[in-house]
């Protein structure tokens, strides 16, 4: 049982399921984007269309990378129908198991995107917005599929709100 279950996001992998525990005192923008986009259904069936060993596996494009209408050369240019989302930096580490907003050069640019690190990637540190961590499942997010994009790419079966489940 999760310790705060609307703060807690079960993430569905066809090898198993993984526990994010979200971080809404550190980050409360960009965790209340992702409990909104998962009640939407947003992230079902949305690939990890950049793997890449010992760094991190990136998923989330809810726009272009649903696996069932996949376009792979697409897989990572979308986001939501909502704005984007202003930085949150903060003194969290990009330790392994943390998760990330993804975003483009510009800082206030994190929409749906998001990334868990593999290892401990410090160099991360106040240029990307932490907004949760793995507690359980982690040899699941291991065992994805690399590339950049992979050739045939794992995908999030669905995702859940601890709450709501």
């Amino acid at each position: 049982m999760a310790a705060d279950p609307e703060n807690t996001v079960l993430m569905e992998l066809e090898n198993g399921t993984v526990t994010i525990e979200l971080l809404p005192d550190v980050a409360p923008k960009h965790v209340e984007r992702m409990k909104a986009l998962v009640r939407e259904g947003a992230y079902d069936d949305v690939v990890f269309h950049r793997v890449i060993d010992g760094f991190m596996a990136q998923t989330g494009d809810v726009a272009n990378g649903k696996k069932a209408s996949l376009n792979l050369s697409a897989a990572g240019t979308g986001g939501s129908d909502m704005p984007d989302l202003p930085a949150e930096f903060s003194k969290i580490p990009h330790d392994r198991g943390t998760v990330g907003a993804a975003r483009s050069q510009n800082p206030d640019s994190a929409n749906s995107q998001f990334f868990i690190n593999f290892s401990d990637n410090n160099f991360l540190n106040g240029q990307y917005t932490v907004y949760g961590r793995v507690t359980d499942g982690m040899a699941h997010i291991d065992a994805i599929t690399r590339g950049e994009p992979p050739q045939d790419p794992d995908r999030i079966v669905s995702m859940k709100v601890a709450a709501d489940a």
